[in-house]
């Protein structure tokens, strides 16, 4: 698979953000790009990101290598039967988007298999458009590769190589069981989040007593109900199967955490949050291992020169020794943080105390 000529169908947060990493990689690529908005493509023409400067038709993507299709998953979808009779045999098309049934099934239909590897990388911002894209957003992340039965070997092989390029985490799955997990570990918590603050909303009194109020434990849980709502719109209808199906077991499994309150059973809660702390302790960051002697905190920064620098200044100040240092950019996260890794137990406490004292927001995992 060459990756010289690159086709972008949509060019914004991700798109914007892999086309950049390409350039950088490979500064005599050839990208072109089309957009809902001519303002889209101006601005990327303006920074040497793609060779055209007005919106292309379709057609112009004939002699792509590979074509990212980086539109919502109904618009990619109405591509792909516009893209069929444009590519050349040997182009590779694939995708960014967070669902992937609905356009392997339409693969399937168009008769693509061979042409089509999905793709979906997992990361992303509250911020979004060509502007806000940026060529360390990949870094670290995953991006679940899924191909088709008649998917080349090499080309998967390839397509993984261009990943790690990015410098992301290749992980290749079946396209159900990634709209399974994904459906579980992105999609659920964001429809319990919503329906949280649609319910505190809705029994709040009147001078808004619980809005006032809401502190660190609420604003965790429910960061992400500040998303997009037309692009969470869209995730449901397209992930409508796989949603519905955990829906029905999350209402189960809080049936049964709400039964356990009602008995008053004491060692069955303690064993029931014990089990949860430790699940979620194990969770680590992309591409780092399973370790039970970090000493690491998440630290938030105002975007602004000499931030970092001066965090570390006020730990040394504090005679507090720094393992390690550096930015995560991950969505747990609401932008991308300072992850600060300590020697010790005593030296990562200290730090707490002093960041603290000077009031910043500090995460622990």
């Amino acid at each position: 698979m060459k990756f010289d000529n690159i086709g972008f169908i949509g060019l914004g947060l991700i798109g914007g953000s892999i086309a950049r990493k390409i350039k950088i990689n490979n500064p005599d690529a050839r990208i072109i790009a089309t957009a809902g908005h001519e303002s889209t493509i101006t601005q990327a023409y303006e920074i040497g990101l793609i060779e055209n400067n007005m919106i292309l038709p379709l057609d112009e993507f004939d002699s792509c290598d590979v074509i990212f299709l980086c539109a919502p998953v109904t618009k990619n979808i109405e591509y792909l039967t516009q893209l069929k009779d444009i590519i050349s045999p040997s182009c590779i098309i694939t995708d960014v988007g967070s669902t992937k049934t609905q356009i392997h099934e339409t693969v399937t239909a168009l008769g693509l298999e061979h042409n089509f590897i999905g793709g979906h990388p997992m990361t992303g911002s509250e911020k979004t458009g060509l502007l806000n894209s940026n060529a360390q957003l990949l870094e670290n992340a995953y991006y679940i590769i899924t191909p088709t039965a008649q998917s080349d070997e090499q080309d998967i092989e390839d397509f993984k190589a261009f990943v790690s390029s990015l410098g992301s985490i290749a992980l290749v799955l079946g396209y159900e069981e990634h709209d399974h997990a994904t459906a579980a570990i992105s999609h659920l918590p964001h429809m319990i989040a919503y329906s949280l603050v649609n319910l505190i909303e809705n029994i709040d009194s009147e001078n808004e007593t619980m809005k006032k109020i809401a502190a660190g434990g609420f604003r965790d849980v429910t960061r992400i109900a500040a998303s997009s709502p037309e692009m969470w719109e869209s995730i449901c209808r397209s992930n409508r199967t796989q949603l519905l199906s955990l829906m029905d077991q999350y209402e189960k499994a809080f049936s049964r955490l709400r039964h356990l309150v009602d008995a008053g059973d004491s060692d069955a809660l303690m064993k029931y949050f014990e089990d949860s702390k430790n699940y979620r302790d194990s969770l680590t960051l992309p591409g780092t291992k399973i370790r039970k002697d970090y000493h690491e905190i998440f630290v938030d920064l105002a975007d602004e020169a000499g931030g970092i620098a001066m965090l570390a200044s006020l730990l040394a100040f504090n005679g507090i020794s720094i393992k390690n240092i550096g930015i995560i950019n991950n969505r747990e996260f609401d932008e991308g943080v300072l992850r600060i890794e300590f020697y010790d137990d005593k030296a990562l406490e200290e730090a707490i105390d002093v960041l603290l004292e000077r009031n910043y927001t500090i995460h622990r995992r």
